[in-house]
């Protein structure tokens, strides 16, 4: 059997440097802030438990369709990069032609989901191959231990395999069209829009779904499944993962019933089916919308043990529209806020029972509908400038000889193009150095190379007849 190196390579999306989403125009309306994760050391040192593994994108497609998306990786990029490229190609490529319903553009969504997971669980066959034949060549009846033991090298790859299939992805995705907001979102990714009442005062509204173990709803259906729902409370997480519905991680999907308190389930517990709302129609009473990794909003509930963090999330956004100058800066502001509220938590001296040692990587996406951002960043506006030379006419040569240019006539184009609206003339004040004076541009230049040895030696060596042949003049 080939090894993997030796077959073609499936994982074009995930392995890929340069995405067709990166030609795509970004959206000037919208800006994202980041944060890598971060291990909080004694010292104060820097460290980074793992690569950076969310992803992200906000781009124009039309006057009226936009597209945003964050998605939050685990065990690796693999899914979330995958995801990032293939999305926007599930719902931008002709996929909203005709489409005006609500009813139909969510559906678009909703297959854009189903199609990219589907893709992913088909470029993963390589991998899925390569563990079955692993796992062949182990004999039955060996316990864990005895299995090392014997076969450390095949248990060493299987486990290296098995933490590439469980690559996952959360996903919320955001589409404006037509005047109209849709979202659609699996796993804890979040998006709030903020909005005002008829007051004017600015209310928050959670837009996605969190589908974890806290959601009723999720573990009714995984109940109906068959499975034990205490044993799965009591253990915080199902598989490998806390989310009830993601895109990719084939363990516990495919491959569930490997695990104990997934095996009773009468089919995949684990799915990738989104939750979608809208269409919202983005009127005036419309101000902000923010896409988020749950590193985000879980890093400021276990600092400050707050119960209302989709509103402090809304204020702190806020506080950041009143004195940045980009988009883009009010998300990275939000996010260095909340990354030094998270920080100096953990490091100091108080015990502190909610933090956890460490931070998740964090990625916050703004897009803008008519919130005032009185900062911003202008173009200079080009004034016109207008010169006061003292204009003198340049002769246009006739001939050419030896030491200088001359002419007889006078270019009367150029006389006609300059500016001659004022009588004012250039005094001393406007050259610099001061006090220099105006350069004669009729005066000859004076040799700065002095021939005269060379001709005299020229001259000594042809009365001796030495003159090397090819010299005369």
């Amino acid at each position: 059997m080939p090894t993997r190196a030796e077959r073609p390579n499936l994982l074009t999306y995930q392995d890929a440097q340069h995405s067709w989403t990166d030609d795509l125009p970004v959206c000037k309306q919208s800006g994202v802030g980041f944060s890598t994760n971060q291990i909080y050391r004694e010292d104060g040192g820097r460290q980074e438990d793992h690569p950076f593994e969310d992803r992200s994108f906000h781009c124009r497609y039309d006057d009226s369709t936009f597209l945003y998306g964050v998605f939050d990786g685990h065990e690796g990029t693999k899914a979330a990069t995958f995801a990032l490229q293939r999305m926007a190609a599930e719902i931008l490529l002709g996929q909203l032609s005709g489409k005006s319903t609500d009813e139909e553009v969510k559906e678009v969504l909703r297959q854009a989901f189903i199609t990219v997971e589907r893709g992913y669980l088909d470029s993963i066959g390589d991998i899925l191959a390569e563990r079955a034949s692993l796992q062949f060549d182990i004999p039955d009846g060996l316990n864990s231990y005895e299995t090392y033991q014997k076969f450390p090298y095949l248990v060493d790859k299987l486990s290296s395999l098995n933490s590439e299939l469980s690559a996952g992805t959360s996903a919320v995705v955001a589409l404006v069209y037509g005047g109209r907001l849709y979202v659609a979102n699996v796993g804890d990714s979040r998006a709030l829009l903020c909005r005002t009442d008829s007051n004017q005062v600015l209310r928050v509204v959670q837009l996605s779904v969190d589908h974890d173990l806290r959601n009723e709803d999720e573990l009714l259906r995984l109940s109906q499944l068959g499975l034990d729902i205490d044993s799965v409370k009591q253990g915080s997480h199902l598989g490998n993962q806390e989310n009830t519905r993601c895109l990719g991680n084939y363990l516990v999907k495919g491959g569930y019933r490997e695990f104990e308190e997934l095996a009773s389930a009468s089919t995949e517990p684990i799915i990738a089916e989104p939750e979608i709302h809208g269409g919202i129609e983005l009127d005036d009473s419309c101000r902000f919308l923010l896409l988020m990794s749950r590193g985000l909003y879980k890093s400021l509930e276990e600092a400050t043990g707050t119960d209302q963090v989709n509103k402090e999330l809304a204020q702190m956004a806020v506080e950041q529209f009143r004195v940045q100058s980009t988009l883009t800066g009010v998300a990275q502001a939000v996010v260095d806020k909340i990354v030094r509220i998270h920080h100096d938590v953990n490091m100091s001296n108080s015990q502190n029972t909610l933090t956890t040692g460490k931070r998740d990587d964090i990625t916050l996406l703004v897009r803008n509908f008519n919130f005032p951002l009185p900062n911003v960043l202008k173009s200079p506006t080009i004034q016109s400038v207008r010169f006061n030379p003292d204009v003198q006419t340049v002769p246009v040569p006739s001939r050419m000889d030896n030491d200088y240019y001359s002419s007889s006539g006078t270019n009367t184009s150029d006389q006609q193009n300059c500016d001659t609206s004022t009588t004012e003339t250039s005094t001393t004040s406007d050259m610099y150095p001061p006090g220099g004076k105006p350069v004669n541009r009729d005066t000859k230049i004076k040799p700065y190379v002095d021939f005269s040895e060379y001709f005299k030696t020229v001259e000594k060596r042809r009365e001796e007849g030495t003159l090397p042949e090819g010299i005369n003049f």
